[in-house]
């Protein structure tokens, strides 16, 4: 009995953090986009210079590691296909095995998981060491809100960053990994293209948005309040960056996960399946 009310304790302690945290995370966003469109004291220009060199940090940096990235996964994933759908006699299907593959599945998480590497940590210490060099207080101190200046660019930087990226990683696993793989089969260009079209659908626009964008948005608000967690030593940057980085990838991989699994059940509903 008393090993069961132990386990209940640490169910409801672990449930009240990350709701605690969750609500602390959403408080930090509304402030960042009410003092974006209110405090005055910054101008535009310097809230699109932030936001910028963001979008030059996290989207154009990060196309040499994402090319190769979508040309290795769109190779192996084509060759890896039609393999096995030429045994089945299914060849036909290899476009809607490729949509729902790099575009529903993997692209959306390795564009994330990209990000949270490069961008997602430099953000979360980039941000500490600003709060433990006092430079968030000097910026308080000339009236500057560090919500609308630091945060709100960051993250609306992210998330177009991250549309851009997982558009950008879709066309070239699609493309380049057909055109690097037409050493090794005979598929020709029109069979492949008329496949992916027939399987493209309009809910696929839906799930790219949904997916890449808010996975943007997860990966640089929870990578800015971490960094604004920090206190006052500069030894706590490390860790809020770690903290940054798990806390990204498990809110980032739970969500993937919903929007497949809501999405799947209503195919599956509308087929009368379930």
């Amino acid at each position: 009995m008393t090993s069961l009310l132990a386990q209940i304790d640490s169910l409801g302690r672990f449930v009240t953090k990350n709701v605690e945290y969750t609500v602390r995370v959403f408080l930090m966003v509304y402030l960042s986009l009410r003092a974006a469109v209110l405090d005055k004291a910054q101008g535009f220009r310097q809230i699109v210079g932030v936001l910028s060199a963001q979008i030059y940090f996290t989207g154009w940096q990060a196309l040499p590691l994402i090319s190769v990235l979508a040309l290795g996964v769109g190779s192996v994933m084509i060759l890896q296909s039609l393999s096995n759908l030429t045994l089945l006699g299914g060849t036909q299907m290899i476009g809607s095995f490729l949509i729902v593959m790099i575009l529903r599945e993997a692209g959306p998480l390795l564009v994330a998981l990209v990000v949270i590497a490069r961008s997602g940590t430099a953000v979360a210490s980039e941000i500490g060491n600003m709060r433990a060099n006092r430079e968030i207080e000097a910026l308080e101190s000339m009236g500057i809100n560090p919500l609308s200046f630091i945060v709100f660019p960051r993250v609306v930087g992210g998330v177009l960053s991250v549309l851009g990226l997982a558009f950008y990683f879709n066309a070239i696993a699609l493309i380049g990994g057909f055109l690097v793989t037409r050493f090794f089969q005979d598929m020709s260009l029109t069979f492949y293209t008329d496949s992916l079209m027939k399987a493209f659908a309009k809910e696929d626009v839906l799930i790219f948005f949904l997916k890449n964008g808010f996975s943007g948005m997860i990966i640089f608000v929870v990578s800015c309040y971490q960094g604004l967690s920090v206190k006052r030593s500069p030894h706590e940057v490390p860790q809020v960056t770690t903290q940054a980085v798990v806390n990204s990838i498990i809110f980032v991989v739970i969500f993937n996960l919903m929007v497949s699994a809501l999405f799947y059940l209503n195919q599956l509903r509308s087929l009368g399946v379930v």
